[in-house]
């Protein structure tokens, strides 16, 4: 069980740092599959920037990096 905790903790983390970047506008990806309108966002989102340090504290929380050893 902990193994699980401490991947899910990692994948939380990448994908936490990745939302970071792409909110400050640090990281572009074009869009891999679209449905109607087919544009690349530009400039950042400070939504994302706040979902991203979210997940990275989530991630760390999880994985147990975050708690206090005695």
């Amino acid at each position: 069980m902990r193994i699980v905790k401490i991947a899910g903790g990692a994948v939380l983390v990448l994908l936490g740092l990745l939302w970071i970047l792409q909110g400050a506008d640090l990281v572009r990806i074009r869009p891999i599959l679209c449905v109607a309108e087919c544009r690349p966002l530009t400039g950042g989102s400070p939504a994302w920037l706040a979902i991203g340090v979210v997940a990275v504290v989530a991630g760390l929380a999880l994985s147990g990096v975050l708690r206090r050893r005695r």
